[in-house]
């Protein structure tokens, strides 16, 4: 069979979305004419139906047990089913098998679970839900997991984050398969960015957690993200707070586990992230309104925590460049 043989694994209680992101865009990629074309297909234990997560249910294309041709990629999907199909010796086998001829291997969300029960990810670098991450870490200690990123690659193996990232990560296989603009193409058929960037954080610090349950942190917190632009030194701060830098520094690793000079660049970052892509601000005035002294200091500090320069995260992510 000619063409790129992509192979989605699922399994009861499989997430739909995990699957569906990755065919659709596939789909997508071959109407506008990516050569060679992806050839996807479903696979399942049995070969039977899947009876996702929501209930719903689709039929497997392929029985698992008897895939084997190569494979050009090989992605493992997430879903509550997670930890039964980890536990579930054939499954694994046949994983591991297909692995073996695999050209890239994957997962999306929890099934870095099942690819770590493999064994295929024992001293690499993976990530997961960031609800999953704990756990994958405790099961599995050989495996290296960051539960920021929303995918990392080591070497041929991709383990992507919760749910939606499925598309970031297919996004991400199809401008390696035949570039940029295919990318585009794709994004803009399935009304979404590009792709984020892969190590970009999962959860927002501005959405991640509950506010601090000390009054003194909350405060300075809700200074910081209401004042980008002030004098936020850690000095500035304990003077705000009447208490020592010390002092503030401790609550602040007690609470948030940083640094208030540590949460103050994040802050400023992450609005930064948000002020490139929602307005046409120059970078100038990006870089002044977050509060970095200079553009050269906002792009410091944005590949730190992106690992990409502003004016490429603009070009990429922003609506208004599209």
């Amino acid at each position: 069979m000619t063409g790129r043989r992509v192979l989605v694994v699922g399994y009861d209680a499989a997430e739909l979305l995990d699957i569906a992101c990755i065919t659709t865009s596939l789909q997508i990629a071959n109407l506008h004419g990516a050569t060679p074309a992806y050839h996807v297909r479903v696979a399942a234990p049995g070969g039977g139906p899947i009876t996702c997560s929501t209930g719903l249910m689709i039929q497997a294309q392929e029985t698992l047990e008897r895939v084997n041709e190569p494979l050009d990629t090989l992605i493992v999907s997430g879903g509550i089913g997670h930890e039964a199909a980890a536990g579930n010796r054939v499954l694994l086998g046949h994983v591991r098998r297909l692995a073996r001829h695999s050209r890239r291997v994957a997962s999306v969300c929890t099934g870095a679970s099942v690819l770590a029960a493999t064994g295929l990810l024992d001293g690499r670098r993976a990530t997961t839900h960031w609800r999953w991450a704990p756990t994958l870490a405790a099961r599995h200690p050989k495996v290296i997991v960051d539960p920021d990123p929303i995918f990392i690659r080591d070497g041929n193996l991709c383990t992507a984050a919760g749910v939606t990232s499925a598309l970031d990560l297919t996004l991400a296989f199809v401008e390696e398969d035949h570039g940029a603009a295919m990318a585009r193409n794709v994004a803009r058929n399935l009304v979404t960015y590009l792709q984020r960037p892969g190590n970009q954080a999962q959860m927002s610090m501005f959405t991640n957690a509950p506010a601090p349950a000390d009054d003194l942190v909350r405060q300075v917190v809700e200074h910081v993200t209401a004042h980008l632009d002030a004098d936020l030194t850690t000095a500035a701060l304990a003077a705000r707070a009447g208490v020592s830098e010390r002092h503030l520094t401790r609550l602040f690793l007690k609470h948030l586990g940083q640094t208030p000079g540590r949460f103050v660049r994040q802050a400023r970052t992450e609005a930064a992230a948000h002020l490139l892509v929602s307005t046409t601000l120059p970078m100038t005035g990006v870089a002044s309104r977050c509060g970095f002294g200079t553009v050269e200091t906002l792009r410091q500090a944005f590949v730190a925590r992106y690992g990409t320069p502003p004016s490429r995260y603009r070009a990429t992510q922003s609506s208004t460049t599209r």
